[in-house]
Formats: structure tokens, C-alpha cells, sequence
């Protein structure tokens, strides 16, 4: 991939429309001076002091945030959250970033599903994440919210340039994307040959259909084997391989360090990522990952090109510690030079992987 043709894909960002659909969480930090800590009188425990909180987009809304950063035209945002404090501070953190919430259904006996992590910073500055707190809903999505998130996205559908889901929620039936939602989605997908659609799901990639699966290496493996062995790179490649003629689509495999790498049944076509140093941050890279892509397929990029966009977007968002980072087109266009200066070590026979042996 060229500079120019980096900036020809960017510059095509502006004129999209795109749709995050999945499970919106929100990320809440809490942020605690340890030398304020005080010992409650009633039960003799430490009483941690919060000296700041940070509200910011989770899960989908991770995505929706970092699409808007990379200068989406429009991001729609397609959900279900609870009509809770929480929900309100997550719908004005998707403003914040740009995203349009008006979609995201808010309902009085429904949990807005959260992450709240407390964060202890030390004199010098550094940031440690203690224990996190989560809040999810853990009874079935009713059938006439599944019916009209539904008609809101048919709706919707002719005017996008795409869709990406995020399928957070890793109890069956509880979150957004259910099994009515998948097979709808994948009619959806046939409907409308001219949209791009991405799915990431932490434990059902491989039950979607008409959409391009983007996981890593443990999701690529659990998608086509019982109990899914850490066989390195090599077998997941083969079981991305094996994703990819399960659902007829090629598949982004995410390889940490390693960069990325596209796969289709036959040959794998490995895309590396920057060398970074220092310490990093790797929550929600996978989120900042499928927002390069999907947007960079919106823009008309190729397979491989998109997949250079999420490495780079990832590689930007993993530096941000402490925090769901995001990354701007001025941050992409300053991180190709690094990848470029990568891409050029990178031996030809190594570019292209085989993929048999599964």
C-alpha cells in the first residue's frame, strides 16, 4: 500500500455512512489516589478515594467512537442500553465523539451493560488496573425489541455504506445480537450486495453468515474446534482457513505483534504492523481494529489495504494507556511510516502463508 493510496482512502471516509451494530457498554474509570485512602469506621475496611471518573464508549460504542475519530461521516449507532444513570452518561459519550444515538433503545428493566474499572495511579504517573466490576444482562433479549431493532436497521440499510457487529455479550440470547438477530442480519446482507459488512464476536464467529469475520487468534481456533489448542501462529492460520470455508467469506485474523493477516481458504496473505515500544495497553484494540477495517472497506480499500488501516489504527490506540484509545487520520497517516518501514523487512516468501492442514 502507497501514502497515496492511504490518503485516498481516508479522504473517502467523510462521504460514508456506516452502522455499529451489537452491545454498547460503558467504560467507566474510576481513578484513585492511594495516598487519600482512609479506613472506614464502620466496618475497619480500606475506603479507596476517587479523585476522577472517566465515562467513555465500551464494547460497540468503542467503535462507533474510534469510526468518528477517523472522520466517518455519519455513524449510527443500533443497541439496546438501560434507561439507568449509566445510560445516560454512554449515550452522552457517544455524542461527545460524534456518533448518532437515537437508535440505541433504552429500556426501564434492562441493565445498560458496563465495565467499571477502578484504576490506582501511582506518584509517578503510572496506571494499574485493579479488579473490574461488570454489569450485564443476564435473561433473554424480548422478541419485540429484537423486532424493532430490526426495523430500524432495514430502515436503514439502503442509505449505508456498511455495517459493523459488535457481539459483545458472551451469554447466549441476553445480549443484542441473538440468533434471531444473526440470521436477519445475514438476509439483510444478501438483500443489499452493495454493503460491507464485519462481525466480531468473542464465542460465535463462526454462526454468522454474509458478514466478514475479524477475530484473533483464540476466537479463529474455538470458531472450528471443540477445545481450541494454543498452536501458535501457524494453527491459527489453518483455522482461520477452516473459518473461512465454514462461512464463506475471508476472514481477518488479529496476531497481536504479528500485525494481521488475511485468509481465505486456500492462502493466507499476512499483513504486519508497526514495532512499538514502551509499555501498551491492548484493551479495545480489537475494537479500534474493525473500525479501521470496516471503514477502510467503505472507502473502497481491498482486503489487504483494510487490514493495514486496522493495523494501524490498533497500533495508535494501544499506546493510550489506560483508557479505550482512539486514533485520528493525522495519527494513521504519522503511523505509515513506521508500517511502510516494516513492510519493506518483510521477506516476499513470508507475505503470502499456506494454509492447508487443518
Amino acid at each position: 500500500m502507497r501514502r497515496e493510496q492511504l490518503e485516498e482512502v481516508l479522504r473517502g471516509l467523510a462521504s460514508a455512512r456506516i452502522a455499529v451494530v451489537g452491545d454498547f457498554f460503558l467504560d467507566k474509570y474510576l481513578e484513585i489516589d492511594p495516598a487519600l485512602t482512609e479506613i472506614s469506621l464502620e466496618t475497619g475496611l480500606e475506603a479507596r478515594q476517587v479523585v476522577a471518573v472517566r465515562c467513555q464508549p465500551g464494547g460497540a460504542g468503542n467503535v462507533a467512537a474510534n469510526l468518528c475519530a477517523l472522520g466517518v461521516g455519519r455513524v449510527e449507532c443500533i443497541g439496546v442500553i438501560g434507561d439507568d444513570g449509566d445510560g445516560f452518561e454512554l449515550s452522552r459519550a457517544l455524542r461527545r465523539t460524534g456518533a448518532e444515538t437515537e437508535h440505541l433503545i433504552a429500556l426501564p428493566d434492562r441493565f445498560t451493560p458496563s465495565y467499571c474499572k477502578p484504576m490506582v495511579r501511582s506518584p509517578g504517573g503510572e496506571v494499574r488496573e485493579l479488579e473490574r466490576f461488570d454489569t450485564k444482562n443476564r435473561e433473554p433479549m424480548p422478541g419485540e425489541v429484537e423486532a424493532d431493532l430490526l426495523a430500524r436497521l432495514r430502515a436503514m440499510a439502503p442509505q449505508l455504506a456498511g455495517i459493523v457487529v459488535q457481539d459483545q455479550v458472551q451469554e447466549p440470547e441476553c445480549g443484542v445480537v441473538t440468533t434471531r438477530v444473526r440470521e436477519a442480519l445475514a438476509d439483510l446482507m444478501a438483500a443489499h450486495p452493495s454493503l460491507r459488512g464485519l462481525v466480531d464476536s468473542r464465542t460465535r464467529v463462526g454462526m454468522f453468515r454474509g458478514l466478514i469475520p475479524k477475530c484473533n487468534e483464540r476466537e479463529a481456533c474455538a470458531a472450528v474446534r471443540p477445545v481450541a489448542s494454543a498452536g501458535g501462529e501457524p494453527e491459527a492460520i489453518r483455522c482461520a482457513a477452516a473459518l473461512s470455508g465454514k462461512v464463506g467469506a475471508p476472514v481477518f485474523l488479529t496476531m497481536g505483534s504479528e500485525g494481521a493477516a488475511v485468509v481465505a481458504a486456500e492462502q493466507a496473505q499476512r499483513v504486519p504492523t508497526a514495532r512499538l515500544e514502551g509499555p501498551l495497553d491492548i484493551v479495545g484494540a480489537g475494537d479500534s481494529a474493525a473500525a479501521g477495517i470496516i471503514a477502510a472497506l467503505c472507502s473502497g480499500a481491498s482486503l489487504s489495504e483494510a487490514a493495514i488501516i486496522g493495523n494501524i489504527v490498533a497500533s495508535v490506540t494501544i499506546q493510550q494507556i489506560g483508557t479505550t484509545g482512539s486514533a485520528t487520520q493525522r495519527q494513521a497517516h504519522e503511523r505509515f511510516n513506521e508500517f511502510e518501514e516494516v513492510w519493506r523487512e518483510l521477506p516476499p516468501a513470508e507475505r503470502v502463508l499456506p494454509t492447508d492442514g487443518v
